[in-house]
């Protein structure tokens, strides 16, 4: 299969690249390397995929690996159209994974702007490039924030999805609406995933368990919203890669747009996550108990009884392996 991932210098897209090319497949990652979280160790993802910062920071300028033969990398911005099109044009994708977004729940608060160019107006472009070059499916990361604060658990595709309490959220129903419509218009094969707190090694430094990782290292007390009253449903970055890629190298639904689930079905409280995070940093957190967030929610939990059953997924990495994993590579990138 000939790929497109765009958001391939992310978290998960750079995973999802690294385990596509070790079972050749063709990828050509596509990212605009913001300025979000340190564009360093963006840079640093790439490089583990052969391609020099040199050579990563041209736009619009298709950099060939030199690890993987069947890696290209393309700094661009989901907004340019045109580009995005001849690119599109060129390339001739039988399959693209729409992993490129302004992440984060509080950021969108701040800066509601560049959460519509990059997940409204760049969504449409996927979409549209996806209608006009006969790409057979769009797979796209949706997230677990469009339940809410839902009070019923676990969280189910069919609960309703219609009271977001972020814009981060909303940018994500929206993607949603907007595959399912060309689905329903344009025949387009679409899958959206709605990811549940994704960890691991190379991950982002705007979520929980980086910044509590840092803190605890540096001697920084650690934030702990709603004075610890508060669940996750984390899931490792190994199992998020399985489940993305069997729903678009595997057939199952004859339904032209699905939404699935991929958590981990097992809801941690945040002191036991810390207690992990502490046992493997051999080092114990100074706690700065705050109350909720606003845009937070209490609880997430996902039920995966339909991925499970359309694409027999599972979840193979305990939280515990998981940590000490994360540990590992931290200690290692950051030569603690």
């Amino acid at each position: 299969m000939k790929i497109l991932v765009t958001g391939a210098a992310g978290f998960i897209g750079y995973h999802l690249v690294k385990s596509l090319v070790e079972d050749n497949h063709e990828v050509i990652g596509l990212d605009n390397i913001n300025n979000y979280y340190s564009t360093n160790l963006k840079f640093g993802r790439l490089k583990e995929l052969g391609i020099d910062k040199g050579r990563a920071e041209d736009f619009i300028s298709l950099s060939d690996s030199n690890l993987f033969q069947n890696f290209k990398f393309i700094r661009m911005n989901l907004e340019d159209r045109d580009n995005l099109s001849k690119l599109f044009k060129n390339q001739k994708f039988d399959l693209v994974c729409n992993l490129a977004a302004q992440v984060g729940v509080r950021y969108s608060i701040e800066n509601p702007e560049t959460y519509i160019d990059s997940n409204i107006v760049g969504f449409l472009n996927i979409l549209e490039c996806c209608r006009n070059h006969n790409i057979k499916k769009l797979v796209y990361a949706s997230s677990s924030s469009v339940y809410g604060d839902n009070e019923k658990i676990p969280f189910e595709e069919s609960d309703s999805t219609d009271k977001p309490i972020s814009l981060y959220a909303a940018t994500k129903k929206s993607n949603e609406l907007m595959a399912q419509t060309y689905s329903h218009l344009f025949k387009l094969n679409t899958i959206g995933l709605r990811f549940f707190t994704v960890y691991g090694s190379w991950g982002r430094p705007d979520m929980a368990y980086y910044l509590f990782a840092n803190a605890i290292v540096n001697d920084n007390p650690i934030k702990v919203y709603n004075n610890g009253d508060l669940s996750r449903d984390f899931t490792h970055i190994d199992d998020i890669v399985i489940g993305v890629k069997s729903t678009f190298l595997e057939s199952s639904s004859e339904r032209l747009h699905e939404i699935y689930n991929i958590g981990n079905n097992k809801p941690v409280e945040l002191t036991k996550f810390i207690e992990t995070i502490e046992k493997y940093l051999g080092k114990k957190a100074i706690k700065k108990m705050l109350p909720m967030q606003d845009g937070d929610v209490k609880k997430t939990w996902a039920s995966i009884s339909k991925i499970t059953k359309d694409y027999n997924f599972q979840n193979n990495v305990s939280l515990d392996k998981g940590i000490n994993d994360f540990i590992s590579w931290y200690k290692v990138y950051h030569k603690v």
